[in-house]
């Protein structure tokens, strides 16, 4: 009796030995197994829980008695192994096979990945994939035998769990609770998704794709490392007098870097009226000479020491980095090769400019030249390098270069400067530099190379999550540890003559009255509970997310979105022509949602008025997109109150305090001094459009002029146009610095937050803008001038309660600062430990085999529309990048217009936007040498259905694809190939 389901046990026995922890089935055990047989296996699991599970397992094999079989499945689903048990019912255990290689990434990193876990916090959202008795054992474990012995248990916990989406939830888990450390050791490859609403300054076009290939090498043989700026010989560094910058002592007279006391006055005058940032003093036309605090800075650089630089924004750090590249270029003459960095292109306009006015004064010889966005896909890196001395650049052009075999090693350069090098984390291009310097640093094979000088800037090392000084010590030790910088240079002897030059602004906060009534909220509630109503018609909707508590006009009703349209890409049904119905409609139904949640929001932080433009906008565009039956009824629902809506938006409700507030205290600040310049930070696009249309409607507020400065983001917060170009920024920056007051006010995105120099600026506004400890330092440096405030305007407690946490986390990342100065030798082995912890970890991860690219037919369906695109077997890649069509009938199903922005990169140039007939972008169409017209796809407008099992698939970038494809040979455009017509 029951000898199939005995056999099958036996076969497949590892899984249930892999997943199983007896004791949990101890009620099946203490029924169906003696009690001597039970004790056996308890106290086996004591020492090993595969083992006890194979005893388990052995002895169920034994059993006669009828209706054991069941009864070990309804234990197994009591006891939560729903994965487990259904795979015993049909014996079917692809599920669980998926996860083996989760499984096995998580076994080779354990030792690594539990040591950066803080378990208590995960097992908040976890509760998905562990049952609620392993949580309160992990909890218990935690209590009696401390935070690693918990890591370990949970780490057990999570191998052992049979639920598919285990790895999905961890990652979520660590993302929300900002481990970011143990987060890139069990994905190095995550990414963050940010809704348009919440930032939208992504960068315009389409995205190139780049893989990185690192150079494995053993860790345990530390003899002739290649030696990096740590670890220069005194004669290859210029001699100097100065001293380290931890070292005690007074700074001698008479040097470049003293400013006399008497003239301290003057040239802060000299300096308000020239506009200078930074507040460096000058020689002769762009030259920029060093003050005392400054020299300070740059001190143990100039000794030839890889260093973080820690100071005040504002108080001129390029002009230090200037300073250091000079003195490099003596030092190492022929042999010198400086690369700066830049992490955003506004910023690397700026600092390119400076250098070049700089070196121009100072010595016309020195060569240098600037890369950024698409000139770094034009220019080869190898004739840059050749003809220049000093290159400014932003991070990825580098990155892009060592892909390519441009760069093929760090060694090519002697000085690498990284800008706001507090990103060094995660997937950021500085970490991707970095993690390939240390690798060839930590190998064996170093071939008497060596490494460059390393030098980061930066306003604040206050990265990563921590709630006391142990933790944010913990978090710098990694920064420099990934900086390769045993040094933090910060501002010891001359803080006197700091204070002079930069000033700090006041903090203050406006906690601001909600609406009391809002009739427009009631409306738009109304409307989407119709819509969601019209949806479910369709199809269950709510059986596609597991994301409960969404209120409207909150970023969770946005998640609950994204949710949904992600599981219609794949949801297959029987009949297609059904399925296609059905997938546009939900797609139509959660668009129509989604802008109707981000009126919310805007209504909640602007004017009902500038909500209602927004809806405007967004349901004129369908109607003129030629929109189908669904969407005419969805367009009547806003037709039907509009005019409801705009007797509200014209006055006819309550104004919103919060604007009520901020104008008061902007028409306070221009009372008092009518020469203020201000900033006002604000977290999306259409706010800043929001609010510049109100302050120029005001008749008390207009005389401001106000510039927006944004992202170069592929949407607009209207829909309508795109994101800001450079050549428009630097024209609203100029408008702003400009002595004439063109324009008094800047409303900005985060773009502004960092780098950009605004030295005129005596007000920050935030509204309702509240981040990290590093934005907050940087937000608040855009406030220069001498008496200059920075205001928090919310109505949310809970956002000036995170700011005011984030002024004592600033404390308390300033004294962990001064600790580990003052334990050199302490921090010289964390870091050494934690390097070569990272390095074995990466090494790890670059064992486990990727999964091969399958053989086989695969069709691209439209993911809003389900509609027949083209055939894997028609696509050709070119230059490991773009996806190319060679079927020219893709054309009929599809409509093409001109592009807004036609240009050339990577060799090809845009010249048409593609979109399938239901409207969804599905690429560009491309000219190419003298090949014109060929469609280049981007694979997340669709989704991917093998031709064989007709399972769909849905990828958000190409490099994840698991099917092979051919590359682009000029021979596959055959003598047919022919432009489109006019009218295609």
């Amino acid at each position: 009796m029951y000898e199939f389901e005995k056999s099958n046990l036996r076969k497949f026995s590892k899984y249930v030995v892999d997943f199983l922890r007896p004791s949990y089935v101890k009620g099946f055990m203490t029924t169906y197994l003696n009690g001597e047989v039970v004790e056996r296996i308890l106290s086996e699991e004591s020492r090993s829980v595969t083992s006890a599970a194979q005893v388990f397992l052995d002895q169920v094999c034994l059993l006669e008695e009828q209706g054991w079989y069941q009864a070990l499945l309804d234990a197994l689903y009591a006891e939560g192994y729903k994965g487990l048990c259904e795979a015993l019912k049909r014996w079917d255990f692809g599920t669980l096979e998926s996860t083996k290689l989760h499984r096995e990434l998580l076994q080779r990193i354990e030792p690594h990945f539990t040591k950066h876990i803080k378990t208590r916090d995960l097992l908040v959202h976890l509760g998905e994939c562990l049952r609620k008795r392993e949580c309160e054992e992990i909890q218990a474990t935690e209590n009696l035998l401390g935070p690693i012995a918990a890591a370990e248990r949970l780490t057990d916990c999570l191998k052992r769990s049979d639920k598919e989406n285990w790895f999905k939830l961890l990652k979520m888990a660590l993302a929300n609770c900002e481990q970011t450390v143990a987060l890139e050791q069990l994905d190095p490859d995550t990414e963050s998704s940010v809704s348009e609403m919440e930032v939208g300054d992504e960068e315009e076009g389409e995205t190139m794709t780049v893989t990185f290939q690192y150079t494995e090498g053993s860790v345990d043989d530390d003899e002739g490392l290649l030696k990096s700026g740590n670890h220069m010989t005194p004669s290859e560094t210029l001699p100097t007098s100065a001293t380290g910058s931890q070292s005690q002592g007074a700074n001698s007279g008479g040097g470049i870097g003293e400013v006399q006391k008497g003239g301290e006055k003057r040239l802060r005058e000299e300096e308000e009226e020239r506009g200078g940032g930074g507040g460096e003093k000058r020689g002769g036309g762009g030259e920029k000479k060093m003050r005392a605090y400054q020299r300070e800075l740059a001190e143990p650089v100039f000794q030839g020491n890889n260093t973080v630089i820690c100071a005040p924004t504002g108080c001129g750090k390029t002009v230090v980095a200037l300073a250091i590249c000079e003195q490099h270029l003596k030092a190492k003459g022929q042999g010198a090769k400086v690369v700066f960095m830049a992490t955003k292109v506004d910023v690397f306009n700026q600092q390119y400019k400076l250098f070049q006015d700089h070196f121009l004064e100072k010595d016309p010889d020195i060569r240098i030249d600037g890369l950024c966005g698409n000139l770094g896909d034009q220019l080869s890196m190898t004739v840059v390098m050749e003809n220049n001395d000093i290159i400014v650049l932003t991070p990825q052009i580098l990155v892009n270069a060592m892909a390519r075999g441009e760069v093929p090693s760090l060694s090519c350069f002697s000085l690498l400067i990284l800008d706001e090098c507090h990103n060094t984390t995660g997937k950021h291009p500085y970490n991707i530099i970095m993690m390939s310097y240390l690798d060839a640093k930590l190998s064996t094979e170093q071939n008497g190379q060596h490494l460059p000088q390393i030098v980061g800037l930066t306003a604040s090392v206050g990265i990563g999550s921590f709630k006391n000084q142990s933790e944010a010590e913990n978090n710098i030790y990694q920064l420099c540890a990934s900086l390769d910088t045993r040094i933090i240079s910060t501002i010891h002897r001359h803080t006197d003559e700091l204070h002079s030059y930069v000033h700090t602004p006041d903090k203050d906060f406006f906690l601001v009255r909600k609406r009391q009534t809002d009739p427009f909220i009631r409306i738009i509630h109304d409307i989407m509970a119709k819509i969601e109503g019209l949806a479910k018609t369709v199809y269950n909707i709510e059986s596609l997310s597991n994301i409960e508590s969404r209120d409207y006009g909150s970023q969770k009703y946005e998640q609950w979105i994204v949710d949904v349209q992600k599981k219609c890409r794949v949801l297959q049904l029987e009949d297609q022509e059904e399925e296609s119905r059905v997938c546009r409609a939900l797609y139509n139904y959660t668009e129509h949602l989604r802008k109707y949640n981000d009126a919310l929001i805007i209504n909640e932080d602007a004017r009902t008025k500038d909500a209602l433009e927004y809806l405007s906008a967004f349901i004129q565009q369908v109607k003129n997109a030629g929109h189908d039956e669904t969407e005419r009824r969805l367009t009547a629902y806003f037709d039907g109150q509009q005019g409801v809506l705009q007797g509200l938006s014209r006055g006819g409700q309550q104004e919103n305090p919060k604007l009520d507030e901020l104008q008061y205290i902007l028409e306070e600040q221009y009372r008092q001094n009518d020469e203020t310049k201000s900033v006002l930070f604000v977290r999306t696009r259409a706010l800043a459009d929001a609010l510049k249309s109100w302050i120029e409607e005001s008749d008390t507020l207009k005389f401001l002029k106000p510039g927006v400065l944004i992202g170069r983001g592929r949407k607009s917060s209207q829909l309508t146009g795109s994101g800001m170009t450079l050549t428009s920024k630097k024209g609203v920056l100029d408008s702003f610095k400009s002595s004439d007051n063109q324009s008094k006010l800047l409303i900005a995105t985060s773009v502004a937050d960092e780098g950009i120099d605004i030295p005129q600026c005596n007000l920050v506004l935030m509204y309702e803008y509240v981040g990290n400890v590093v934005k907050m330092v940087q937000v608040r440096g855009r406030g220069r001038a001498q008496g200059s405030k920075c205001i928090l305007v919310s109505d949310k407690k809970d956002r000036i309660d995170k700011e005011r946490h984030n002024m004592e986390k600033e404390k308390i990342v300033e004294r962990a600062i001064r600790n580990i100065q003052d334990k050199p030798t302490e921090m010289i082995h964390k870091i050494e430990v934690l390097q070569h912890k990272d390095k074995v970890c990466r090494d790890m991860v670059r064992m486990v085999p990727e999964r091969p690219r399958t053989e086989g037919s695969y069709q691209l369906l439209c993911s809003k529309c389900k509609t027949h695109s083209c055939y894997t077997d028609d696509i050709r890649v070119l230059q490991d990048s773009h996806h190319i069509v060679l079927d020219r009938t893709l054309f009929s199903r599809a409509r093409t217009q001109p592009h807004p922005k036609p240009k050339g990169f990577m060799g090809l140039v845009k010249t048409k936007k593609l979109f399938c007939h239901c409207g969804l972008d599905w690429g560009i169409v491309a000219s190419y040498l003298t090949i014109q017209d060929l469609p280049v796809l981007k694979i997340e407008s669709f989704v991917v259905k093998n031709c064989v099992t007709e399972q769909q698939r849905y990828y958000r970038k190409w490099k994840d694809v698991t099917f092979t494809m051919k590359t682009f040979d000029l021979t596959d455009i055959g003598d047919n190939w022919t432009p489109l017509s006019e009218d295609q």
